[in-house]
């Protein structure tokens, strides 16, 4: 087969072949035994070289595709015989890239196909061969940086699609051009450095990329400064892009932050550039120490106060606000030896802010003179100047202000006994003026004394009581009464001072014990039971109390030869019979001592029952006669419960005469205007027909007095029959018990009248209402109006007014107006 090496560029006469080291040889010798260049045609001279289709032809290709107009490197890979000018957009419009011919095309016809990326494979239709002539076309721009090289496989074929050589490998090598500029890696870049640091300090590093071959000239950068906007302090590496420092004199106090225009250029400096900014900023040191804008400062401070601040003091520091190198610490070296004044750091402002801890005393020092230094938080550098005004000095001028009364002594503790009669002394309590200088006079008051037990001399401070002093005041605690008096001057405005006055209400043993219980019940006999446990109480408190001493009444001797009485513990003790005693009720009378200073002793009586007692020693049933606790009633208790039941009669008595006066009241209202009351029913005698069926009058007799029929005799009348209800539907009558009084007549009539207005059974009187059928031929008409009248004769009710007075409430209501 055989093939045309034809070089492509953009650019006449640039064009050149190169061949990879492992075909050069074979390439050297085709070229090499061709036909010179004066034999070559002028347009399209093929250089034609046989070998066999076996062997891999390499075919390298300048690309094509970049827009830059760079020369390109002379061609040297190949002898000047190998290579011939050629236009790339020449070669593009003929179409003509390469020939290949196979040494078995002259015994027929030969069908020429190649594959692969670029024919059909992505990128597809890049290339293309005439089938006939084995003539490969270029059809489209190539570009490097996205496809270096294209490897194909050519065919060679007859006419009935049999192989009739080996396929051969095509391998298109493009070669870069420079058509990429480079590229940094940010717009900005940033770096920090200490002010003042040494030259070759390390501050950052500019990064910049190509996209060209990395393997040739085209992506050789090199970096440089274009602008520093002053001194040349900062150098770049032309290779590397690292930014150091060069000189010495970067101060941030002069210029903080400098702004670095850089550069980068491909093909060593002499290409394509690009261009980015660095923005390096100094970091602060503390090479400048504070110092104070004056070097005296006057203030004034008012006594008697502390934690309040005098005044400020000014520091300037040329370092970086808000860091450790600005920030100010101040030291009071001379003039307080008290330590009254301390300064604090102002964090916004960074002065100096002088205040009081403690209270001034305008009567024992007017003024203070002050010396205090300045310096940083950080230490000074070593090569820093030294401050000039470092250190200044304070002058505090004392305030006289009226001062607030002091208690001599506060709290004031004293102690009283309890029960001290009104006007016993209890202190004196008095106070002083701080103020010398001025002549005042002091008072005093009460503020705080919840029982008013004291009264304070207003002159002097003497306290006294006013009233008896009682231990059990809720307002003591733990035995202690509090009290506030007040001292004031006199000055304008007064000044007040608070003292407290504690005092304690010593116990005095003013109450004896008591027996507890002053009653009980034990056996007849000592060897049965285990006698009587007695108790005592004591109202005051320790050590006023117990131990107490229980002995029996040395009054009475013979208790002693029946009575035995032994000390349990300090508050109990047991009570035994030494012989056989009677049984029933005996009184004995013990005295108890209390333990106080001096001691109180009461003799009390103690009702004993004695009773028969079982082998438990406890009391048979029935065998006494009275228990302890009946038998143990006192005078006074029994003059109490009688008296409760005098009251209880006499009350009973009041009741029952008050019911009877109204009840006589009733009786005269319910009574008065019936006597002479004739009521019945009008009846007719003259009947001549059969008459009417219902004969039954009202009973008369149900609303006479019980006690007036039971006198005559006469018996009790049956409730009435109500016919006004419908039929069937009457509910059964509850028979009720009749009233005995005129009392009882009243409820006995509102009960009925409440019954029959809830009975749903019975509709209102304002309605029509169905009576029963009273039989043929009865002589007396319709009652009722509605079907018997048709005009308003019928119900005319003035006759009623001639019945007389009872009638008239009725002729009022039915009758004309």
């Amino acid at each position: 087969m055989r093939e045309n090496v034809l070089s492509l560029s953009d650019r006449p006469p640039l064009p050149h072949l190169t061949r990879s080291p492992a075909f050069g040889s074979a390439l050297d010798t085709c070229c090499h035994s061709a036909a010179g260049p004066a034999q070559a045609p002028p347009l399209l001279p093929p250089h034609t070289c046989c070998h066999s289709l076996a062997r891999t032809l390499v075919l390298s290709l300048t690309r094509v595709l970049s827009q830059q107009k760079a020369p390109l490197p002379p061609p040297d890979t190949l002898p000047a015989a190998c290579y011939r000018p050629m236009d790339a957009a020449l070669l593009l419009a003929l179409g003509l890239l390469a020939q290949i011919k196979s040494d078995k095309q002259q015994l027929g016809s030969v069908i020429y196909s190649i594959q692969g990326p670029g024919v059909d494979e992505e990128p597809r239709g890049v290339f293309s061969i005439d089938k006939f002539t084995g003539k490969v076309s270029l059809n489209a721009m190539l570009d490097r940086e996205k496809t270096d090289r294209f490897r194909l496989r050519a065919f060679a074929l007859d006419l009935g699609g049999a192989t009739l050589e080996e396929p051969t490998d095509l391998e298109i090598v493009v070669v870069d051009q420079n058509d990429n500029r480079p590229v940094f890696r940010q717009e900005v870049f940033t770096g920090r450095v200490l002010e003042g640091a040494v030259p070759g300090t390390y501050v950052t590093r500019a990064e910049a990329t190509d996209a060209d071959d990395p393997e040739t000239d085209n992506a050789a950068l090199r970096y440089s400064i274009l602008e520093q906007g002053g001194p040349q302090l900062f150098s770049i590496d032309p290779l590397t892009g690292e930014i150091r420092t060069v000189q010495v004199g970067l101060d941030r106090e002069v210029v903080a932050v400098y702004n670095l225009t850089l550069q980068v250029a491909d093909m060593s400096g002499d290409g394509l550039t690009a261009t980015a900014s660095a923005i390096i900023t100094l970091e602060d040191i503390n090479d400048n120490a504070p110092e104070f804008t004056g070097d005296q400062f006057f203030m004034e401070a008012a006594e008697a106060v502390s934690g309040v601040d005098v005044g400020r003091l000014e520091v300037e520091d040329r370092d970086l606000p808000g860091s450790p190198n600005w920030a100010a610490r101040f030291t009071i070296l001379e003039g307080d030896p008290d330590g009254q004044f301390t300064i604090r750091t102002d964090p916004r402002t960074n002065e100096g802010v002088l205040s009081m801890v403690k209270p001034l005393d305008y009567e024992s020092r007017e003024w203070y003179d002050l010396k205090v230094a300045v310096q940083n938080e950080a230490p000074l550098q070593a090569a820093a100047p030294r401050a000039e005004r470092g250190q200044a000095r304070v002058s505090v001028q004392v305030r006289d202000v009226n001062e607030a009364p002091v208690f001599q002594e506060n709290p004031l503790r004293t102690s009283l006994a309890e029960g001290a009669a009104p006007g016993t002394p209890v202190a004196t309590f008095s106070a002083r003026d701080p103020d010398t200088q001025q002549l005042q006079r002091l008072s005093y008051s009460k503020d705080y004394d919840p029982e008013d037990w004291l009264q304070v001399d207003g002159a002097t401070g003497r306290v006294q009581t006013q009233r008896v002093l009682s231990p059990s005041s809720p307002f003591l605690k733990d035995g202690w009464y509090r009290a506030i008096i007040l001292a004031r001057d006199d000055a304008s405005p007064p000044s007040t001072a608070t003292g407290t006055l504690s005092i304690e209400i010593l116990e005095v043993n003013d109450h004896a014990p008591e027996l507890s219980p002053p009653w009980g019940s034990l056996c007849s006999t000592p060897d049965r039971g285990s006698g009587l446990l007695l108790g005592a109480t004591d109202e005051d408190l320790p050590p006023h109390g117990a131990p107490f001493h229980f002995q029996l009444s040395p009054r009475v001797p013979e208790l002693a030869r029946n009575w035995s009485l032994s000390q349990v513990n300090v508050s109990h003790a047991r009570l035994r019979p030494r012989l056989r005693v009677p049984e029933g009720l005996h009184r004995l009378s013990l005295l108890l001592q209390d333990s106080g200073q001096p001691p109180q002793q009461r003799e009390q009586p103690l009702n004993v029952t004695v009773c028969r007692c079982g082998q438990d020693g406890a009391c048979l049933p029935g065998a006494a006669a009275l228990r302890a606790g009946g038998a143990g009633i006192s005078l006074g208790a029994l003059v109490i419960m009688l008296a409760s039941v005098i009251l209880l009669l006499l009350l009973a008595l009041l009741v029952a005469l008050l019911a009877r006066f109204r009840q006589q009241s009733w009786d005269k209202r319910l009574l008065h205007g019936l006597q002479d009351d004739l009521r019945d029913n009008i009846l007719n005698y003259d009947e001549q027909g059969g008459g009417e069926e219902d004969q039954d009058a009202y009973d008369i007799d149900q609303l006479r007095h019980p006690a007036e029929l039971a006198a005559f005799g006469a018996p009790l009348g049956r409730p009435p029959l109500r016919r006004d209800a419908p039929f069937g539907r009457a509910r059964p009558q509850v028979t009720r018990a009749l009233p005995t009084s005129p009392a009882d007549i009243a409820d006995f009539i509102n009960d009925g009248l409440e019954a029959a207005d809830c009975d749903p059974s019975v509709p209102p009187y304002d309605t029509a209402l169905i009576y029963d059928y009273e039989g043929d031929g009865s002589l007396a008409g319709t009652l009722s109006s509605i079907l018997s009248s048709l005009d308003d004769e019928d119900q005319d009710y003035s006759c009623l007014r001639e019945w007389g007075p009872r009638f008239s409430r009725l002729a009022d209501l039915y009758g004309p107006p």
